[in-house]
């Protein structure tokens, strides 16, 4: 039989024996003849090249992938572990939806959430994030620092430095208590339910009290207890991300919760601001804000999510010890980048923190010194300082995200925004007038915005265990705790020594100048030991 060229080029459909073509088989046609150049010409410009090997895929020379193989290496047959560590790709974690085959939309509770209640969790998130946001940063950085200031003018830098840093290890330890606490808890209201309702009232009760005192012993002790409360609602509150989001939405319910955190901040110092201009009765309100707010917002959370199952029948995992929290938190060894990234971290938010706790004194002493309306106008201040703040944080949690992924890189983006931030604590150095802050708030709050759309990402590329990512975070989170501490605390000591230097009992103007100048100093460090970063680009 002889085959005849048909009119594209191609060859006849050739038969099998029986003389029958299969389809698909036979029938196929010749590329290479019915195609022109210019076809394939056409064709090989649309081919887009695959990477040879994804830069994040580990080889068979990673001590992680060796240590897989020999750990699962077998002689038996189906073994299929050992074939698995013997690819030259990354090792699939075993715990991973991947591996044990989950649905990405199935919570790690066993519940498959509905359209619904994905909404429902979301907007608890978000409405949550921004309800605690907003008193807290009034009250923390407005309205005590002028509760202080009341009570004794020349101690007040000192008092604010001695309760920012008693509160935050308050908050440290009760973060790890109640967490662990609320793993082992079994009631019929489910694990997490009791300790966010419970630790909102506490938060709220001992928020309130303050404004019935003036004793600074009395008012430290009370504003711990509302640390403690609020850790006793924030440690379970945030598990339920891990607990009952699936894998498939936590990303986009996550980024709402960022959102919610970082506009609920910015708005709690224009909040300030208004309670700080009405006098005294606007320092009892905003206590009374707080009571109200704290005390609500557990309730509010656990009535918007949809309801926790009973916890009562789920089998404890393994009997907790103080020494087996301890080692939950043990940091990880050989592991530089690591501790590069924590360290940097530590800094660039210890200057952050420098500044703005203390935005109200500087305001008053720096920026309107010797001016008879320094109060009033240091309240407009903060407000405006508080809207440019939120306008630039959102752009940069827009626009830095995205185009960090573009260009592949973590590292760099990063130091760049410590800089910026340095920049723009130095404007009101060079600046000492309202233009001076506002070019701060400006200039610093976008730097300031572009790390915390990039900071955690780079936190997760450093972290030395995949399978101990949970710890590892928490260990690089403890940097917010640590930075609030070192932030109070060299400021009330730059101000002490030059105060003591000068002889003086109230705080002169040049004491907040040199604040800037070690903020600046301790922001390019933090830049620096990003830089020192090896393995992240």
């Amino acid at each position: 039989m002889v085959d005849e060229q048909d009119t594209h080029g191609g060859s006849a459909p050739s038969t099998g024996s029986s003389g029958y073509i299969r389809p698909g088989i036979d029938d196929r046609p010749d590329f290479d003849k019915a195609l022109s150049q210019k076809d394939k010409e056409n064709i090989s410009r649309l081919t887009a090249p695959m990477p040879k090997k994804r830069a994040a895929d580990s080889s068979v020379g990673d001590e992680q992938v060796q240590g897989t193989k020999l750990a699962t290496d077998s002689q038996a047959v189906g073994s299929g572990m050992a074939a698995l560590a013997a690819v030259d790709t990354a090792v699939p974690d075993e715990a991973s939806a991947f591996m044990d085959m989950r649905d990405p939309m199935v919570s790690a509770d066993g519940h498959r959430p509905t359209r619904a209640e994905l909404v429902r969790l979301g907007i608890g998130f978000t409405v949550s994030a921004v309800a605690c946001a907003i008193p807290w940063v009034a009250l923390s950085t407005v309205i005590l620092p002028r509760v202080f200031e009341l009570i004794d003018n020349s101690s007040k830098e000192a008092m604010l430095g001695l309760v920012n840093s008693i509160g935050a290890i308050v908050a440290l330890l009760a973060n790890i208590i109640f967490g662990t606490l609320s793993d082992m808890t079994r009631s019929r209201f489910g694990k997490r339910t009791p300790w966010i309702v419970g630790g909102g009232i506490i938060t709220g009760l001992a928020i309130g009290a303050i404004a019935f005192t003036r004793n600074e012993a009395l008012i430290i002790f009370l504003w711990c207890v509302a640390q403690m409360g609020y850790n006793m609602m924030l440690a379970p509150y945030v598990a339920v991300m891990s607990d009952r989001v699936p894998d498939k939405v936590r990303g986009t319910i996550s980024g709402f919760y960022g959102a919610g955190i970082a506009v609920g901040q910015t708005l709690g110092s224009v909040v300030g601001a208004a309670f700080l201009r009405q006098g005294q009765s606007g320092l009892f309100s905003a206590w009374m804000m707080g009571l109200g707010i704290f005390s609500l917002t557990g309730i509010f959370v656990v009535a918007m999510w949809p309801r926790e199952k009973s916890s009562r029948f789920e089998e404890q995992s393994e009997h907790v010890t103080v020494k087996s929290v301890l080692l939950n938190f043990r940091p990880p060894r050989h592991a530089p980048d690591f501790y590069y990234a924590l360290v940097g971290r530590t800094l660039m938010m210890g200057g952050y923190w420098m500044i703005t706790t203390y935005q109200l004194y500087i305001a008053q002493d720096y920026i309107y010194a010797g001016d008879p309306n320094a109060k009033d106008k240091a309240a407009t201040i903060i407000a405006t300082m508080g809207v440019i703040t939120l306008v630039v944080s959102l752009i940069a949690a827009v626009t830095a995200g995205p185009i960090t992924d573009r260009l592949g890189r973590r590292k760099l983006p990063v130091a760049l925004a410590s800089c910026l931030f340095a920049v723009g604590a130095a404007m009101p150095l060079f600046f000492r007038s309202p233009m001076g802050i506002y070019l701060f708030a400006a200039v610093a709050g976008l730097g300031y915005g572009v790390y915390n759309a990039i900071g955690q990402a780079l936190n997760v590329a450093v972290l030395p265990n995949p399978k101990e990512a949970g710890k590892d975070l928490g260990i690089l989170n403890l940097a917010n705790t640590l930075s609030t501490v070192i932030g109070t605390a060299m400021t009330s000591l730059v101000v002490s020594i030059v105060k003591s230097s000068m002889h003086v009992s109230t705080t002169p103007a040049v004491a907040y100048a040199w604040v800037f100048g070690v903020a600046i100093v301790i922001v390019l460090a933090a830049a620096a030991l990003i830089m020192r970063i090896r393995n992240v680009k």
